[in-house]
């Protein structure tokens, strides 16, 4: 038997050494064509079976469609903005990334930051060049004794905690999935995002850009932050609102700030961000050491390496492993387990510990791809749909140390497709069911203790209520006073007169002063909102 080989295609300057797993593999030629818009390299892409990319080539549909014998693409480095996902996925073609690689780099750099931002080194730096000599005006501030607040604790900022405790700082975290256990690691106090803006001395940003995340740290939440603190992002440019941070800035609420990602990249001439004082700017420097380079190239050569000789997709970030025409007939299944999981992100009760998919109904092949689902919903919204989709998502899982079991279930007496999830949080469990109506209506049908009938997609508010008179009209006018329109209200109670959930389904988006009205109602305790699908 003849045995199988493969081309594969580097462009974009990667680490020579990096490459050493396909170049060691007698199964593999390596094409290197550092010049991506050269004839080249658009002469070699018809013979690649793989292609490894940083961020200047782009991967649009010309170049897959050029590219008729392509099974994969690797990313040397987390973001994909440079590669066509869906066309990819269309075309068969499994999309690898490196997320692990940086993650020294990153931190170490957020460390070089927050130091020079408290000591003044670059502002103090051009005083000299100037010809000034100028100490007292750089009276700058120790580490020792402060507290560093991160919004989440994954990776980077894992590491990032670890070095400022070296420094003698105290550290507290926002990050849904930060496990009891895994903060006690890390000798972190985990905290609400509200709590982590008033307390802490420098702010440290390590989340995904997502809906989300989008403008996190905005007006309001600048405003909130201590008078005087400090604000690193080395992250995702657009979760600071740079307008917004500018002013705090020029009006001195913050002592200074550090961004190394913005929302456009190169950053516009005329941004705010430019004249703004107090304020370290670097141009996108996260990943660039020699050791992260050499890091990311490694792991995107063995995934590339193991996606093509055995097949193994686990670090895809696409390439569904079920058939077209199943995953069409299961599709509005699938879509409801992601629902659940989007749901059961926003309603568990601390850090999710384990999630139990079972499932009732007439396909052999559903329980494995339906888990995947519900787990995009569960992790996407932190992790970033950049990282989590069908293939990714049990290994991200596993990464965080959330146990998944899945479970058949006998016929379900009411339902032919029955979907039942069980999560197992710190501060208790929580149960979510859904079900086919037909074979394309999906409905969530119960939250908790509660039987409910909620379509599953739009924007949904969960509210936890007494089951007093008077309380839905008070709710309605709350949400009629902010141009809310209701699209179903459905209220549930396990007794008269005691305590009841109702789940609203709403057009448009629920921001943070309707949530705060909401529970401003006597009879309201919990308010979440949830944007589903």
């Amino acid at each position: 038997m003849t045995e199988e080989r493969f081309t594969v295609l580097v462009t974009d300057k990667i680490s020579e050494s990096g490459l050493e797993p396909l170049h060691r593999d007698s199964r593999f030629e390596v094409l290197q064509i550092d010049d991506s818009s050269g004839e080249a390299f658009w002469e070699a892409l018809p013979r690649a079976h793989g292609l490894i990319v940083r961020s200047a080539t782009k991967v649009r549909s010309d170049v897959l469609a050029r590219a008729s014998q392509l099974r994969v693409v690797g990313r040397a480095g987390v973001g994909v903005d440079n590669i066509d996902l869906a066309e990819a996925t269309g075309r068969g073609v499994a999309v690898l990334n490196a997320p692990a690689g940086n993650t020294v780099s990153a931190a170490e750099l957020t460390l070089a930051l927050i130091l020079s931002m408290v000591r003044g080194v670059a502002e103090a730096d051009a005083s000299v060049r100037r010809g000034e000599w100028a100490r007292s005006r750089f009276n700058g501030a120790e580490l020792r004794g402060r507290t560093l607040g991160l919004v989440g604790a994954g990776r980077i900022g894992g590491e990032v905690a670890r070095r400022c405790r070296a420094f003698g700082m105290a550290v507290i975290a926002f990050d849904p999935y930060l496990t009891e256990e895994r903060a006690s690691d890390l000798w972190v106090e985990r905290a609400e995002l509200q709590q982590v803006l008033e307390r802490a001395d420098v702010l440290s940003l390590h989340v995904p850009l997502t809906d989300a995340t989008r403008d996190m740290i905005d007006a309001a939440a600048l405003s909130g932050m201590k008078k005087g603190a400090f604000l690193v992002n080395v992250a995702r440019g657009g979760i600071v609102d740079e307008v917004a941070l500018a002013a705090a800035l020029t009006s001195g609420h913050l002592a200074g700030a550090a961004l190394d990602v913005f929302a456009n990249e190169p950053l516009e001439e005329d941004s705010p961000l430019r004249g703004a004082p107090n304020l370290v700017l670097t141009p996108h420097l996260g990943a660039s050491t020699v050791e992260a380079q050499e890091l990311v190239a490694t792991e995107i050569s063995e995934a590339v390496r193991a996606a093509l000789a055995d097949g193994d997709l686990s670090r895809a970030l696409n390439a569904p492993a079920i058939g077209g025409q199943t995953m069409r007939a299961l599709g509005p299944l699938f879509e409801l387990g992601r629902a659940l999981g989007q749901l059961a992100c926003a309603l568990a009760p601390g850090g999710v510990r384990e999630v139990e998919v079972r499932y009732a109904g007439d396909s052999d092949e559903a329980l494995e791809p339906l888990t995947a689902y519900v787990l995009i919903g569960l992790l996407r919204d932190v992790l970033g749909s950049d990282q989590v989709n069908f293939v990714s998502a049990s290994h991200l899982a596993r990464q965080r140390d959330i146990g998944v079991a899945r479970t058949r279930l006998s016929r379900h007496s009411d339902y032919t497709e029955y979907v039942e999830l069980v999560v197992n949080a710190e501060r208790g469990d929580l149960r979510l069911a859904g079900a086919m109506l037909g074979d394309s209506h999906p409905r969530i049908v119960r939250i908790a203790d509660y039987h409910v009938d909620v379509v599953p997609s739009g924007t949904l508010i969960v509210l936890k209520n007494d089951d007093v008179p008077g309380v839905i009209g008070r709710v309605g006018t709350i949400l009629g006073s902010h141009q809310i329109n209701i699209a179903g209200y459905h209220q549930a109670r396990a007794s008269k007169g005691g305590e009841a959930l109702a789940a609203i389904a709403v057009d448009g988006d629920v921001d943070a002063t309707v949530r705060g009205a909401l529970l401003e109602l006597p009879e309201v305790s919990r308010a979440v909102v949830v944007k589903l699908g």
